[in-house]
């Protein structure tokens, strides 16, 4: 069965790296097709509107997207780009590799986090000097990301997860979201640590290790992923994947990079490896991990981008890559 998969680079660097993890892709025996679209702040100044409704609707029609970055517009783009494949939770690992330099070799931990509420839903107000906010915490939402992190752990054989919070403050929103995310684990009989986000941000960056899955609201695990991508060696390891039921959205965790954009020394890890996982969700387990095992050998090994201390640009290291698979 061919899967068709919509390629949207976005802005910056995206549009490096994205073209990498097609390379990859088209050098496993995955069935895909490619479809490619535009959005981001380019598009915005071209036509006046940064994610076009065609380009939306190739999103909700593709079996998976993959996705660059987007700058300026970047809520613009991504929210409705991970509403439009009805993403409910965002994936986030986050490891250390042999041959990088981490600040913790032993890291090794998944972010499961709530992906369609919170402070993002973009309610926000200002008037006469006030700004609010509206922040929206959901029992069913919080239910459906719980009920896949239960399968997660299982699926993955670990005795249990860590839900980050901050229920002593925020006792409404926070409370519903731990209470329900231990009612789920309760039914399913999976253990559960709660642990105030504030303070997990502490023991994350002293004892990392003692940590395999943490199920976070939407703003903490953006904060608590990126923490630990300092971590392991930077963001430019560190893929995602939003998950719906039936449609994926598949982005590396960095940005746009301005700074480096152009250049041609973007690390295309990211989104080679968040290529790994989109193959990984249409079925494609051996060629995911082909890929996956792939990208160890070349961290390993060399040649690295100068963000990981190497020389090379992203075209060699792309080129590493494939020729490993």
């Amino acid at each position: 069965m061919t899967h068709e998969v919509a390629v949207i680079p976005g802005d910056g660097i995206g549009r490096g790296v994205v073209p990498s993890a097609v390379d990859v892709l088209e050098a496993t025996e995955a069935d895909l097709t490619f479809v490619h679209d535009e959005a981001g702040d380019a598009v915005a100044t071209e036509c006046g509107d940064p994610l076009p409704a065609e380009t939306a609707d190739l999103a909700r029609r593709a079996d998976a997207t993959l996705f660059g970055a987007a700058g300026e517009t970047a809520a613009e783009v991504v929210l409705p780009l991970r509403s439009a494949v009805d993403s409910f939770v965002n994936v986030r690992p986050a490891r250390a590799y042999p041959g990088v330099d981490a600040l913790h070799p032993d890291v090794d931990v998944v972010f499961l986090r709530e992906n369609t509420e919170g402070v993002y839903v973009g309610d926000e107000t200002r008037e006469d000097g006030r700004a609010t906010l509206t922040r929206v915490v959901t029992a069913d939402a919080s239910r459906k990301l719980a009920e896949f992190a239960c399968e997660f752990v299982a699926e993955r054989g670990f005795d249990g997860l860590t839900v980050a919070h901050k229920a002593n403050v925020m006792q409404e929103t926070d409370g519903l979201f731990l209470e329900t995310v231990e009612a789920v684990a309760d039914e399913r009989g999976v253990a559960v640590d709660p642990v105030l986000m504030d303070a997990l941000a502490t023991h994350l960056c002293l004892h990392p290790e003692e940590y395999d899955v943490i199920v976070t609201p939407n703003l903490a695990g953006d904060v608590l992923s990126d923490l630990a991508a300092g971590l392991v060696g930077g963001l430019g390891l560190l893929p995602s994947a939003n998950l719906g039921d039936e449609r994926g959205l598949f982005e590396p965790v960095h940005g746009t990079a301005p700074d480096i954009a152009g250049e041609g020394v973007a690390n295309p890890v990211a989104a080679v490896l968040s290529a790994a996982m989109m193959l990984e969700f249409l079925g494609y387990d051996e060629e995911g991990e082909r890929v996956r095992t792939a990208v160890e050998d070349v961290l390993a090994d060399g040649p690295r981008t100068p963000d990981l201390g190497g020389e090379a640009g992203t075209d060699e290291v792309t080129g590493a890559i494939v020729e490993r698979l």
